[in-house]
């Protein structure tokens, strides 16, 4: 479940540079520009702005991958950086179901799911080689 995670982000890595690209080339090609701005200047914003997005989602697929290797929960600062990304993803979400439709909305969920089954798929914390792990009382019938 957390290699399907990572797979999904990384597509999606590629999938919001490509979108940028074909942004930037049109706004590029039909010298557009918002408020005043130099068309150069928004030609160049698009592409940093797809480039550090595909980064940033590379990164974060880099989490579940290791999570999925290793066979156990991220670390905190990993965990942090995977609810940040839900956190993106459901903002994002709510954005594209008035923009793009619902298509869009129900791709942005589903990989919403699937970073937050990541986060508590796993036991948080799993005891240290020589620890003793603490038996449950059984139950009476």
């Amino acid at each position: 479940m957390a290699f399907v995670t990572a797979v999904v982000l990384l597509v999606e890595a590629v999938g919001i540079v490509v979108v940028n690209g074909v942004l930037a080339t049109v706004a590029g090609n039909q010298s557009m520009s918002l408020a005043g701005l130099d068309p150069d200047a928004m030609v160049t914003g698009t592409w940093v702005m797809g480039a550090v997005s595909g980064v940033l989602l590379v990164l974060c697929a880099l989490i579940p991958l290791l999570a999925g290797i290793r066979d156990r929960a991220p670390g905190r600062f990993a965990r942090i950086a995977l609810i940040g990304c839900a956190v993106v993803h459901g903002v994002l979400g709510a954005v594209a179901v008035g923009l793009l439709g619902w298509t869009a909305f129900a791709f942005l969920m589903v990989v919403l799911a699937l970073i937050v089954l990541t986060l508590v798929a796993y036991d948080p914390r799993e005891p240290e080689a020589g620890e003793a792990v603490a038996e449950q009382a059984p139950t009476p019938v």
